[in-house]
């Protein structure tokens, strides 16, 4: 059951992680459009593209330190073994 939530865990990461690229290739892709409306609204999308993901692969990080800091022993634990 543990393994489940690690790999869920890696598996949101990656796909985060894929979000994230696929807005910068965006944002790229946004300047070399000729419409100076379709350039904005392509820019503002994938800037809110990268945020979320962003945003989501930190928090995903930041879960997965925290439940590692808790499973590993702590010195005191190991001394008293």
């Amino acid at each position: 059951m543990k393994y489940l939530w690690w790999t869920t865990q890696v598996l949101c990461l990656l796909i985060s992680l894929f979000f994230f690229v696929f807005g910068v290739d965006l944002i790229r892709g946004a300047y070399g459009l000729d419409d100076p409306f379709s350039f904005i609204m392509t820019f503002f999308a994938a800037s809110f593209i990268i945020l979320i993901s962003l945003t989501l692969t930190l928090v995903f990080v930041i879960k997965m330190i925290r439940v590692y800091r808790c499973l590993k022993p702590s010195k005191a634990q190991e001394e008293r073994s």
